[in-house]
């Protein structure tokens, strides 16, 4: 990767430089044409300014075309023409040698006539232009047609005195490739030099932590748990980030493999218990060991209904927790539920020797307390039911003499609750008591349910859109509450009689 990022790097440059270089040759060979164009045209009106006003003065000689071709040839060099021509611009559109009008005029190499604009000299407008590499200029200037007998004929009209005559010089402009082309290649290759060393050292700089995040990430996926990205430093944020997320996956592999190690030893044990009761009774009965069969048997059906619910629960968790089930979300009044349910438990708390009781709900509060109006949520009415019972059966399992259900609302909020005089639980494992088959320091007095009933209670809840908690101690001796707090749902609109209900 480090050698792909310093190819990458100086392709990068390379390409800006002769991008670059390209369009500054554009901008120079075009601002170089432009002045050329410009210094041309004013040395062609200055010549012929002075031949024109040798011609009227009668200075020097008597044919001023002659001694302005002269001086040309003189300032060729110096000046950098490519050519230089004095020509007669005929009344026809075309031009003419003074000194040799019998001979097609010879027009500097590379132009015509069309290019030079006749009409345009005859006018006594100055000429310039550009073609390819070459740029000229053309200046017009009169002369009196007496100046030489070689004139007659060649004037713009039959009457006319004067004849107009043009300067014509060319250049090809330099590019500047002569003297700033070995410069610009030696501060290129100056430049990807230093852009070769730069992406050398920041390959580096970006591929080490790279490399030793992969070979990180490659100990996790082999089991290696504890391996660890070490902090890249100085280097770039983005590289501490990836380090410190691979980091954090890792811890969170190997708490979620502590948790799954802890609720498989934890099933084991729920499993185990059971298994080890039916079969003893199992063998007591085969070897006739007993001699109360009817209660053996009855403690094998016992454990064996209890295993049933074990495996069910477990089953459910799993359904649960990959939300393979569907839910059926209406308003619903949850004193009405919360009152079935607990009723529904009423046998069992008798039978555990415990004091069940249910207050701010429908009917009569079995506590002597006042009931409220309706508390209405929006949540499926099984799912919510199969959560009041497993917060009872946690509830008989751990109470010591007295368990509590309740609903209200708070501020337009569904809050059920259910509340035991059991031992309490730790602050420190509040948050824990969600977890599957969790395990602390209380024990439960005695069997009720699976023992995954709160796992199931909070994956429930969750998928409702609501939110659970436990609190304790809530009472001198201790005690535990769980609290459930559910969507609002507004009532259903009143009825007339005999109107069906509305289809769900």
């Amino acid at each position: 990767m480090r050698r792909r990022l310093t190819v990458a790097m100086t392709l990068v440059v390379v390409g800006a430089l002769v991008l670059a270089g390209l369009f500054t040759l554009i901008i120079t060979v075009r601002n170089t044409r432009v002045q050329t164009r410009d210094a041309l045209a004013d040395q062609a009106r200055a010549l012929a300014s002075t031949v024109a006003a040798d011609a009227r003065t009668g200075t020097g000689a008597t044919n001023p075309e002659a001694r302005l071709r002269v001086l040309l040839r003189v300032l060729k060099g110096p000046l950098g023409l490519d050519g230089a021509a004095v020509l007669v611009v005929t009344a026809g559109g075309g031009f003419a040698d003074l000194l040799n009008p019998n001979q097609a005029a010879t027009i500097p190499s590379g132009l015509d006539a069309a290019a030079l604009h006749p009409a345009q000299l005859l006018a006594g407008d100055t000429v310039e232009g550009t073609r390819r590499t070459l740029v000229w200029a053309a200046a017009p200037f009169t002369i009196p047609a007496t100046a030489a007998n070689a004139l007659r004929g060649l004037a713009t009209g039959p009457g006319d005195s004067a004849v107009t005559e043009a300067v014509i010089l060319t250049r090809s402009p330099p590019t500047g490739l002569a003297a700033g082309g070995p410069w610009f290649v030696v501060a290129s290759v100056a430049v990807i030099a230093l852009t070769l060393l730069v992406a050398d050292r920041l390959g580096r700089r970006i591929v080490r932590p790279l490399e030793a995040t992969r070979q990180v990430t490659e100990r996790i996926a082999g089991g290696d748990l504890d391996a660890r990205v070490p902090p890249p430093g100085r280097s770039d944020p983005e590289l501490t980030a990836l380090a410190v997320s691979v980091n954090s996956m890792a811890e969170s592999l190997a708490r979620a493999q502590g948790t799954e190690r802890q609720f498989l030893m934890s099933v084991s044990h729920e499993l185990r218990t059971p298994l080890t009761s039916i079969m003893g009774f199992a063998e007591a009965i085969a070897d006739g060991a007993t001699d109360d069969t009817p209660r053996a048997a009855e403690v094998i059906a016992s454990e064996a209904r209890r295993l049933q619910r074990l495996v069910a629960d477990l089953l459910e968790l799993a359904k649960v927790g990959a939300r393979q089930f569907s839910l059926d979300l209406r308003p619903l009044e949850v004193g009405e539920l919360v009152a079935t349910v607990t009723d529904g438990f009423g046998p069992t708390a008798a039978e555990l020797g415990l004091a069940l009781s249910r207050t701010g709900v429908a009917g009569p509060a079995t506590d002597g307390g006042f009931d409220e109006g309706p508390v209405m949520a929006r949540a499926d009415p099984e799912r919510l039911a199969q959560i009041i019972a497993n917060l009872l059966e946690n509830a008989l399992a751990f109470a010591h003499s007295t368990v509590v259900v309740g609903a209200h609302g708070d501020g337009g909020i569904p809050v059920i609750w259910v509340t035991d005089d059991g031992p309490g639980i730790p602050t420190a494992e509040l948050g824990a008591v969600f977890q599957p088959l969790y395990t602390s320091g209380r024990h439960p007095s005695r069997h009720v349910g699976s023992g995954l009933g709160l796992s199931i209670v909070a994956e429930l809840v969750a998928a409702m859109g609501g939110s659970v908690r436990a609190e304790s101690p809530c009472g001198p001796q201790g005690g535990t509450r769980m609290v459930v707090v559910l969507p609002p749902g507004q009532a259903p609109p009143a009825r007339h009689s005999g109107a069906p209900a509305p289809v769900r």
